[in-house]
């Protein structure tokens, strides 16, 4: 039995690569630890554990160890199930934080720029630093400026430092060895300028004042914090998915206890809490409505933009929209037991994951700074040997170091990944993990499930054949009132079939339930409704139906009064409306659909004749669905399993690759990699071109992370310099490196623009039956005769004529001014007093009497 579990903890100081290798490393080396993973995106750590042997303590003691700062999340999480911190607030803090620091910086080494190069250009000084005596004075004054600069962005020297001297170096030991380097060199070139003055050595003070580069250390570090900013800001950017969904949950909401409305913390809720919410506000919690109405948009939720009409008995979700009404609802669900918070869970656990394209990156990072450390020293060494002089040889080292980003190789997949996964969330499709991109691109074979899946899940009526002669409301309005009495999915589906068409149930008596059929006496007529059964002497046109509608995989239901057959229906579970649409795309993606069903072979014929599926197979259990799938498996295929049911469920965890839609159950969503919230088959397609995109972003961000390294580092150590006369400055490598991880981000937040395949017209079958043209009812008339006294001229008559051809129902109206009457024709259910009041209302006449005639 697997009793493992899983925590995500927050870790702070990670700045590259180098630093999740580091992290990784040492908690792997903690009893009970199964697998860590560190996302250097979003600062956390996951880890999968032994309860039995985990200890949190040695956990957070090697964290620590390893020169880093961790806490748990869960202390950090809401009741909703989601962290309290907004990532795209943390995202704008640390983007604001960095602005700040960038703007002393530039200030600062603006100056020292101005400075250090007034005296190659001419540019205007003080007159004291003309004076070429006064040269020393000028470096002092580059180095005092300098010195706000590294104070501004100290922390790159103390987790540098930190990190090196605990054996673990990272890109701000790379970035703190340059600069610092630069610095202590522009130091010795300052001592050895002043003992060259000292000596009266004119030309060795000016060669010195031309090599300080305390301005290079300060561009430097002014530079990787440009590109810092950059990435802290394309990073809040990759978070705004998460950070939508977390602003669905409201803060606070109104509750009523004890008869009394207050104002509560959503986080205090209890299940059985009565929550009122009006027009404006969105839903905190899952629950039932018990009192109002209200026109809710869950667009959030299942993506469907109409707002839907809600009442007492219906269902509402966390994060819903109250566009308009007032409800009550009582709590079903709170916290992380919502349908929203288990949302955020999934995106946020898949992208916290890694893919496992991103393995080779995890393995360069590891070794990676060391690496680049040993290639400097050599650099150096080699210009030292070949004699261009130290000052050459230590800038090209200082180059080398500078220019090297294990931040780009650190970052290019968790991007990639963060952005997808936005993505799909926007559009209601939810990846449980990052390695399931991947796997789905493996994938050449999809099997979909039938009942809910390529259809709708429940039984409408299609076919309405009458036989000859017979009035077809007063048959539909006796199949109604029978079936009215029943619970039965097909009696509800009759029902609605009645009510869409304009015919309510009558009073039915005597109700009888039979295996396949049901009865009942309706005005003195027994009627009964069920399979086509002994049909003798039925119609023709009837007993071709039958067989048709049999052919067709149909439910056929026979109506028959005092036990003469006259009428036929067919009942079918309705084809989705882009079932045949996203079977079209996935074989035009090369993929082999199948369609596995527990449905008879006839039913499933004509449903896949009519989605374009030619491997059926029908009649199967659900072992026998996660044994076809493995018979697929074996045969080397790797295939994708589409379904919705518990009986689906085997199958999901067989396959390589389970997708499960949302409207299903929780059992078929919790055996699924994928999960698609709005039910449609197309974002089946979707998903699968989502995947391509995400994959090929990753691959490009790695491949320019690997393509710059392997061109950069060469470059700045004056390879090219020997053929070609290219070389680097420490202040262009600097610009380089932070160029590059701003471009790995860049690149992944192009996948916000994608556009995903959706259906065309409709993506959800109407809940409409099918419409029939009834004749219109004939309804019972009576004549009133009416004895009205007061009337003067035809003016009068007019007035009484007006007044009670107002009144519903009425048909027709004669006024005689001789006989002081009126006959009207009207509706049996017109009221006599009604016709009375209106004539007495115009305050003019008396109504003696009101008959109506025989």
């Amino acid at each position: 039995m697997n009793t493992t579990k899983k925590q995500t903890y927050r870790v702070t100081g990670m700045t590259c690569s180098a630093c999740s290798a580091r992290v990784e490393k040492a908690v792997g080396s903690v009893p009970g630890i199964d697998s860590a993973g560190v996302n250097l995106l979003k600062n956390t750590l996951s880890v999968t554990y032994d309860p039995a042997v985990f200890d949190e303590a040695g956990l957070m003691k090697a964290v620590a160890g390893a020169g880093y700062g961790i806490a748990s999340e869960t202390n950090s999480q809401t009741s909703q199930g989601v962290t309290s911190i907004d990532p795209a607030q943390t995202a704008r803090s640390e983007t604001e934080r960095l602005k700040r620091r960038l703007g002393w910086s530039v200030f600062f080494c603006s100056v020292l720029m101005y400075v250090a190069m007034a005296p190659m250009f001419g540019w205007p000084v003080p007159a004291y630093f003309s004076d070429p005596a006064h040269a020393p004075a000028l470096a002092l004054t580059q180095f005092l400026l300098s010195l706000p600069v590294i104070a501004l962005n100290v922390a790159f020297f103390r987790n540098g430092c930190s990190a090196l001297l605990k054996g673990a170096p990272n890109m701000d030991s790379l970035v703190a060895i340059g600069s610092g380097a630069s610095a202590v060199f522009g130091l010795l070139a300052l001592y050895m300028m002043l003992d060259a003055q000292a000596a009266g050595n004119v030309t060795a003070v000016a060669h010195y004042a031309h090599n300080l580069y305390f301005d290079s250390s300060a561009m430097i570090l002014t530079l990787i914090t440009v590109g810092k900013v950059f990435e802290a800001r394309a990073k809040g950017k990759t978070t705004d998915a998460i950070s939508r969904l977390v602003a669905l949950v409201p803060t606070q909401c109104t509750v009523r206890r004890d008869g009394i409305e207050v104002t509560v913390n959503v986080d205090a809720l209890r299940v059985g809490d009565v929550v009122l919410i009006r027009t404006g506000e969105r839903v905190p919690v899952d629950g039932t409505i018990l009192d109002g109405w209200g026109s809710v948009d869950e667009s959030s939720l299942t993506g469907e933009s109409v707002p839907i009409d809600k009442t007492s008995g219906d269902e509402v979700a966390a994060g819903a929209l109250l566009t308009s009404g007032f409800i009550h609802v009582r709590t079903t669900r709170v916290g992380t037991d919502t349908a929203l918070a288990r949302i955020i869970a999934l995106v946020d656990e898949a992208t916290g994951s890694k893919a496992p394209i991103a393995r080779l990156a995890d393995r360069v990072s590891g070794i990676f700074v060391p690496c680049v450390i040993g290639i400097a020293l050599v650099t150096t060494l080699v210009w030292l040997w070949l004699g261009d002089g130290w000052e050459q040889a230590v800038m090209a080292g200082i180059s080398v170091l500078v220019i090297s980003c294990p931040c780009a190789l650190g970052l290019a997949t968790p991007t990639a990944v963060m952005v997808g996964m936005g993505k799909g969330a926007e559009h209601g499709i939810l990846f449980k993990n990052a390695a399931v991109l991947e796997a789905v691109q493996a994938c050449d074979v999809v099997v979909l499930d039938k009942t809910g899946t390529l259809t709708q899940g429940r039984p409408v009526v299609t076919d309405f054949v009458l036989a000859d002669n017979v009035d077809a409301r007063a048959v539909l309005s006796d199949i109604i009132s029978v079936e009215a009495c029943s619970e039965h999915p097909l009696a509800r589906a009759i029902v609605a079939f009645g009510r869409h068409n304009g015919v309510n149930p009558a009073l039915a008596n005597a109700f009888e339930q039979r295996p396949g059929s049901v009865a009942a006496t309706v005005d003195d007529r027994r009627v009964s409704i069920g399979r086509p059964d002994g049909l003798n002497g039925a119609a023709t046109n009837l007993t071709r139906a039958i067989d048709a509608l049999a052919d067709d995989g149909k439910t056929v239901l026979v109506y028959w009064r005092d036990e003469v057959p006259l009428a036929v229906m067919g009942l079918a579970d309705a084809v989705k409306a882009d079932s045949a649409e996203a079977v079209a795309a996935l074989k035009a993606d090369g993929k082999t659909v199948w369609m596995l069903t527990g449905d008879n072979a006839a039913t499933a014929r004509a449903v896949a004749q009519a989605v374009g599926i030619e491997h059926v197979v029908a009649g199967v259990m659900p072992e026998d669905k996660q044994r076809h799938v493995r018979r697929l498996q074996s045969a080397g295929h790797r295939v994708v399993m589409v379904g919705d049911g518990i009986n689906d469920a085997p199958a999901l965890v067989a396959a390589d690759v389970g997708i499960a839609l949302g409207t299903g159950t929780d059992v078929a969503v919790a055996s699924a990699d994928v999960v698609l919230m709005k039910g449609r088959l197309t974002d089946v397609v979707a998903a699968l071109c989502l995947s391509r995109y995400v994959l090929t972003n990753i691959r490009q961000n790695l491949f320019w992370a690997f393509f710059y390294n392997t061109v950069g580092i060469p470059l700045a150590a004056g390879v090219f310099s020997v053929w070609l006369g290219w070389s680097l400055s420490p202040m262009f490598a600097a610009a380089a490196m932070s160029l590059s991880s701003f471009c790995v981000v860049t690149n992944a937040l192009r996948l916000r623009g994608v556009r995903l395949p959706q259906a065309e017209g409709t993506t959800e079958v109407a809940d409409e039956p099918l419409h029939v043209s009834l004749p219109a009812p004939t309804l019972p008339e009576a004549t009133v005769v009416m004895e009205i006294h007061g009337m003067m001229c035809s003016h009068c008559t007019a007035d009484v004529h007006r007044a009670l051809s107002g009144v519903p129902g009425v048909k027709t109206v004669e006024v005689s001014l001789e006989n002081k009457s009126a006959v009207v024709t009207a509706l049996e259910t017109v009221e006599l007093e009604g016709l009375k009041q209106a004539v007495v209302e115009l305050d003019l006449f008396e109504v003696v009497s009101v008959e109506r005639s025989a």
